[in-house]
């Protein structure tokens, strides 16, 4: 009989722990979406001083040597 008890408690204690868990899994996605959603809009006001600082020195298009995909070429 002592062993049923253990495993009911035992049971008991993971039933807890998942769901304690599983509250700091949906913790963590909203502090992830947040951060993706700042990312993001931080992204947008860079490309649009880009655009503002392309305007201001009259370079309409972007420089064909500058790509910001690539790592720059040291020489």
């Amino acid at each position: 009989m002592s062993s049923f008890k253990g495993v009911a408690e035992k049971i008991r204690n993971l039933e807890n722990e998942r769901r304690n868990l599983m509250l700091e899994i949906d913790e963590l996605k909203k502090m992830a979406d947040s951060k993706a959603k700042a990312l993001e809009s931080e992204v947008g006001m860079l490309r649009e001083e880009v655009r503002s600082l392309r305007m201001i020195l009259g370079a309409g298009e972007p420089d064909p040597e500058f790509d910001p995909k690539k790592k720059p070429q040291h020489k």
